[in-house]
């Protein structure tokens, strides 16, 4: 990345946002971007009652033009746990249909700071459990053809959900996909572990101070910020976990703490592979499908749905 280039991403670091008293503005303004003429994808929305009945927890269901595989992808977006939706996040499910050639199940979890830790987990949880026990309610056969993904936050309630469903001895997913995922509590550059937190936290589209905002919204006790649901790094038992594709970003600050959790799954035993994307920057999901970062990330993800769905074994996944 050349010298102009860099300048011009620290324009719009997220320093000069407050999250924690903006991220209302940041969620309209979100929506106002992720408006696309509707001729451009197609989508049908259902709802899922919370297990206590409570709430009701939309899910917006897109189908590609044409199918070219049978996975559903169940998909929990970013945001930091506070921002995102299903509204915002269309535009980005709709290419992720069509590239794929997958049916994408788009969750629109509750969001802190309004419903702190684990409300947005729950509610994660709460579908893809339930599609696990009845995939037909997904239109598809077997539930060896869910496939949990998510990006960012997103990213980390995929690995927790998949921790949890272990934890209490439900039927996990056979595959996730983790997208520069959140893994680790602490994002100050003067204490975390890791290089990148330093390296990219001030320059570009995620800041450490973003990040910390975030967490702290999200988990407003300190100390229930090492519970392994919010940082899965901190799990003492990795076993049983899902065939995981880990896509980073290369400019990213969460890049050495993605990889970290891809390296511990695999010493626990679970098939992993790790991809980091050259150049690419924290979020490049949502990019235009002509990005070279986006392209490249699908390629990866096509490869891992082709590759693991032929690898799988026959016997179902305890």
């Amino acid at each position: 990345m050349n010298r102009l280039f860099r300048a011009v991403l620290r324009l719009f670091a997220a320093p000069r946002v407050n999250m924690r008293e903006d991220y209302a503005k940041v969620r309209r303004l979100q929506r106002q971007l992720a408006v696309l003429p509707a001729p451009l994808y197609r989508f049908m929305d259902r709802q899922i009652v919370s297990e206590d009945g409570g709430h009701r927890i939309p899910v917006r269901i897109f189908r590609p033009k044409e199918q070219r595989r049978e996975e559903l992808l169940l998909f929990f977006h970013g945001g930091g746990w506070v921002t995102g939706d299903i509204e915002s996040y269309t535009p980005a499910c709709a290419t992720m249909a069509e590239l794929t050639g997958c049916v994408v199940a788009s969750v629109d979890y509750r969001l802190a700071p309004e419903h702190p830790f684990p409300a947005g987990l729950d509610d994660c949880y709460r579908v893809a459990s339930l599609l696990l026990d009845e995939p037909e309610r997904a239109s598809v056969d077997d539930a060896e053809k869910i496939v949990l993904v998510g990006d960012s936050a997103g990213g980390n309630l995929a690995a927790a959900v998949s921790l949890l469903l272990r934890r209490r001895g439900h039927r996990g997913a056979s595959r996730q996909i983790l997208l520069y995922p959140v893994t680790y509590w602490d994002h100050d550059p003067e204490t975390s572990p890791f290089a990148s937190v330093r390296e990219h936290g001030s320059d570009y589209r995620l800041t450490n101070s973003e990040v910390r905002d975030y967490m702290e919204l999200y988990v407003p006790d300190p100390e229930r910020r090492r519970d392994p649901l919010v940082a899965p790094l901190l799990a003492e038992d990795l076993s049983g976990q899902p065939d995981t594709l880990l896509l980073t970003a290369e400019l990213d600050l969460l890049c050495d703490e993605g990889e970290a959790y891809g390296r511990a799954l695999e010493e626990a035993g679970a098939r992993v592979r790790t991809h980091r994307v050259p150049g690419a920057l924290h979020g490049f999901i949502a990019l235009p499908r002509f990005a070279r970062p986006l392209r490249e990330a699908y390629e990866v993800i096509n490869a891992f749905l082709d590759d693991s769905a032929a690898e799988r074994p026959s016997e179902e996944r305890s």
